[in-house]
């Protein structure tokens, strides 16, 4: 008995009954639904019923994927997805038709730098060694699409290195950026499976200037430190200027709805050196 093998699995994979499946005789019975796989049923599983199911699914097939790929932490970066970057920024002023228009085509060519400081950031995260098991960390992460998200995986793509692009299905189209590593390009069907895949492995998080989307997923971040749901990490808002200016963070100290040592679980960054050098302290201050 020493000589024998015993085998490693009895019953056939999924995948080689999905195959026997397709081939089945085709006869009133199995061209029915009912017949159907459970798996291969799409009707099914879009069923209101199969919600429960589906989160799991969405849950389970990016954490799946990204051990795979031997990722233990992201750096993520958020932002607008309408900030263009510098050499494209002056179309916008060219395309406005009146005073308001010119307005924010100004604001946001101002805010065009943050293009390059996101990108440069994503280079230096991306430069990262591996640990003593293979494992990466602080990989790149965006939400997939383009302006601020673009520049992020563009950084880690000039630097040879993979990134994640977390995009989410939409009314209108959002194609993910060109930059996107495509084995680690993921599409969600659900905001908060989308936003708690960010989350999981995030060592650091960037937030640049941006809209509803951005103040969503930052600000969530946030209340999870502050609640202490999650440890504290660095936490890094680019462009002071932007945030003091569309939110009054002393105003809700001052109105008793935070606390003053909640304005500490932030920093205010312009470069991108200075950001990573945050994120550096921050790290080596724990280990120590």
């Amino acid at each position: 008995m020493t000589d024998q093998k015993v085998p490693s699995r009895v019953f056939a994979r999924a995948s080689q009954d999905a195959e026997t499946a397709r081939t089945a005789v085709s006869t009133p019975q199995t061209e029915h639904p009912a017949y159907r796989l459970a798996f291969q049923d799409m009707e099914f599983l879009l069923r209101e019923d199969l919600r429960p199911v589906r989160f799991q699914l969405e849950l389970l097939k990016p954490s799946l994927l990204m051990d795979e790929a031997k990722i233990a932490s992201l750096f993520v970066i958020y932002g607008s997805a309408r900030i263009p970057e510098p050499a494209k920024a002056q179309a916008l002023l060219d395309l406005a038709t009146d005073d308001q228009s010119r307005r924010i085509a100004e604001r946001l060519i101002e805010k065009s730098k943050y293009y390059d400081v996101a990108r440069e950031l994503a280079a230096l995260a991306s430069c990262y060694p591996l640990d003593e098991n293979g494992d990466r960390h602080f990989v790149v992460t965006s939400g997939g699409g383009p302006s601020i998200m673009e520049a992020a995986n563009r950084g880690a793509a000039e630097k040879g290195c993979e990134s994640v692009g977390l995009n989410i299905v939409l009314p209108h189209e959002q194609a993910p950026n060109a930059y996107v590593t495509p084995s680690l390009s993921f599409q969600f069907h659900y905001f908060a499976l989308r936003k708690m895949h960010f989350l999981l492995r995030a060592r650091a998080v960037a937030v640049f200037p941006g809209g509803f989307g951005t103040f969503d997923e930052s600000f969530e971040l946030l209340t999870l430190i502050q609640t202490g749901k999650i440890a504290p990490i660095p936490v890094l808002f680019y462009g002071k200027d932007f945030w003091t200016r569309v939110v009054n963070f002393e105003a809700l100290v001052e109105e008793g709805v935070i606390s003053p040592r909640d304005l500490k679980l932030f920093h205010f960054c312009e470069t991108a050196e200075e950001g990573w050098e945050i994120v550096q302290k921050f790290w080596e201050d724990r280990k120590a």
